[in-house]
């Protein structure tokens, strides 16, 4: 089938409100077109073969990669984003190709360390433009993946950009860039609920598999309350390794199910008839019903609290304010540490923004190696 058949398929079997391929708003620099694949087919295959997106293997959701190979990195993290993106798009007659490239490219910027490796890079950019991971993503398919002589970055199109850049209000937003957008397309809004649902059902899993969640507590909250009691109804004596299993699975099909419905009544309630429609709705189209969007909040604050606030998550945030502070203080110092190419980037760039460039892109493992070559004396380089 030729690029051409799909754009038309799409045209006939996709929602009014879905995006068409063949109706982007482009690339940045012109390229001629493939002759079998859309162009949201190859920003995907793009990110895929991403330098970036290859390190996210090694870069934390939670656990660093050396708490053991069950836990979620960012690389299992972004797949299981997609898989849930593709899934809402197919029953919402929604464009899968560019939910799945955004879902896919939407964590690239992480540093290493999740959410603690962005606090400290942030912290020590102040003064030079700071910090934040999805304008990092945007700045890697856009400047600093190196893989074409024509051009720098990706060159992604327009519409797989605005979804990564999410919420961003700023001069690199594409949002900022085209009169009457106010939000991101349906796909951009169901990749950002998708990176959510994964987050929190799978957050669960990892935090009941290292025994730092009190089963008892949890117990209490009400999505996990819910579905365990009509499993425990349905099977008698069921595992609890199993019955975890089952109830995350459950959590996640009910949390899709409920926002599917809900959209769907958004989109009727609106009479939107377009892509375009969607990005100047007067509110997000898409997202929970009051009720579950609650209880949602309840399973999020629950594992703040429990989880990401505990004693051994926060004695390895201690460690990495350790590892990037003085990684980042020694490149300061010294430049010519840095390789070559960073050291020799164009003038315009600061010599921070360079630092922070680098140092965001390294994974867990290599931020560690690198702290123990510049710290410790008998280490070898």
């Amino acid at each position: 089938m030729k690029r051409e058949d799909i754009e038309q398929l799409e045209k006939k079997s996709l929602a009014p409100y879905a995006v068409k391929s063949g109706e982007s708003c482009g690339r940045q620099y012109s390229e001629e077109e493939h002759s079998y694949r859309t162009r949201f087919q190859r920003d995907r295959d793009r990110v895929i073969h991403s330098s970036a997106f290859r390190r996210l293997e090694y870069k934390t959701q939670v656990f660093v990669y050396h708490e053991g190979d069950y836990y979620r990195t960012r690389l299992t993290h972004s797949l299981e984003v997609a898989q849930i993106a593709r899934s809402i798009c197919k029953s919402l007659r929604l464009n899968e190709d560019l939910a799945e490239a955004i879902a896919l490219s939407h964590d690239l910027g992480h540093p290493p360390f999740g959410h603690t490796g962005q606090k400290i890079l942030n912290q020590l950019m102040q003064g030079h433009g700071g910090f934040e991971h999805n304008k990092q993503s945007l700045r890697i398919v856009k400047v600093l993946e190196k893989r074409y002589p024509e051009f720098q970055g990706l060159n992604l199109t327009w519409e797989v950009q605005e979804g990564i850049s999410k919420h961003a209000r700023d001069a690199d937003n594409p949002i900022s860039k085209k009169p009457g957008v106010r939000y991101p397309s349906l796909e951009g809004q169901v990749a950002d609920v998708a990176d959510g649902i994964a987050y929190n059902a799978h957050d669960l899993d990892d935090g009941i598999t290292s025994e730092l969640l009190d089963i008892g507590k949890l117990r209490e909250v009400a999505l996990w309350k819910e579905n365990e009691e009509w499993l425990d109804a349905k099977y008698s004596n069921l595992d609890f390794k199993l019955k975890k299993y089952q109830v995350v699975r459950r959590v996640i099909n009910g949390l899709v199910t409920d926002f599917r419905e809900h959209t769907l009544k958004m989109l009727k309630e609106l009479h939107l008839e377009s892509a375009d429609e969607v990005r100047a709705a007067p509110h997000r189209v898409a997202g929970f019903s009051q009720e579950v969007d609650e209880k949602n909040k309840e399973l999020k604050s629950f594992l703040f609290k429990n989880m990401y606030t505990h004693r051994k998550v926060r004695r390895m945030e201690f460690k990495t304010q350790l590892y990037l502070t003085e990684i980042f203080k020694a490149y300061q110092q010294m430049p010519e540490l840095l390789p070559d190419p960073l050291v020799q980037d164009p003038p315009e760039e600061s010599q921070e923004r360079r630092i922070c460039d680098y140092v965001s892109g390294m994974t867990d493992r290599y931020a560690i190696s690198e702290y123990k070559k510049l710290y410790t004396p008998d280490e070898k380089d």
